[in-house]
């Protein structure tokens, strides 16, 4: 099968895109419709994709180009091949999805136990610094949660989570507590919000007074801060998350390609 010079999902791409489409290889344009049916729920994390087959026909393109397409949306995790099942879409009910934006290693392998308290639910008007990295107004509305997560039972991380108001309505500090999943699979099947990428910026920090409490060490301990905006599809951002890092068993670790 030859691919043509124009379909209507492909017009479709070339009208919102009329300067870079031009130039923007086919399977490029493939993956951005199949980002757009994503987005919109059409597949539901943890269901099939249609196969290569019907994709092609769909989009009237070769196998082939679908193929790549897939190819980068699984590079990226957001989509998993199955051998002799198929393609299906990422969940962070998953396991190899589950922790992919946590990076902290133990420096002895071991997978430790997690654990979390809760220290704090409410939801107040958006600061400044946070309506940016969310692209909300300061008179909007978000859900901040404080939390210590533990591993092996010691403290490790003091968490700041900043998620807006409008899609994460049902978070209260009694959800937040009942829920024993992993934060971004509650997020994806109990709001509909799929983490699919996460940008992060790493600084070194002294312990104040309060993290030195919350987190059972000196004030003045050396502290890796790490600050997360994590997106949904369409490159929405969806949580901003900073959290404070114990790094005497631990170190970050982070594959670059």
């Amino acid at each position: 099968m030859t691919d043509p010079i124009a379909t209507p999902e492909r017009l479709l791409v070339s009208e919102r895109n009329a300067a870079s489409a031009a130039y923007s290889p086919l399977y490029q344009q493939i993956k951005s419709l199949l980002l757009q049916s994503l987005d919109r729920g059409e597949w539901k994390p943890g269901e099939a994709i249609p196969s290569e087959f019907d994709l092609a026909a769909r989009y009237q393109v070769s196998q082939g180009t679908v193929r790549k397409a897939i190819d980068e949306l699984a590079a990226d995790n957001l989509l998993i091949r199955r051998q002799g099942k198929g393609t299906f879409v990422s969940t962070h009910h998953e396991a190899k999805v589950r922790y992919r934006f946590l990076r902290l290693t133990p420096d002895d392998g071991h997978q430790p136990a997690t654990s979390s308290v809760i220290l704090g639910c409410s939801r107040i008007k958006a600061p400044a610094d946070i309506a940016n990295l969310l692209g909300l107004r300061t008179a909007d509305v978000v859900v901040n949660v404080r939390r210590v997560l533990s591993f092996d039972g010691m403290p490790t991380i003091l968490d700041d989570i900043w998620l807006p108001g409008s899609a994460f309505k049902g978070v209260t500090a009694e959800s937040v507590a009942a829920n024993k999943r992993p934060m971004y699979a509650w997020f994806e099947s109990g709001f509909g919000v799929s983490m699919v990428r996460a940008d992060e910026s790493i600084r070194a920090v002294a312990a104040s007074a309060e993290a030195a409490e919350h987190l059972g060490v000196a004030e003045g301990t050396p502290l890796l801060q790490v600050e997360r905006v994590a997106y949904t599809y369409g490159d929405r951002p969806m949580e901003v998350r900073r959290g404070l890092y114990i790094t005497d068993r631990f170190h970050y670790r982070n594959l670059l390609n």
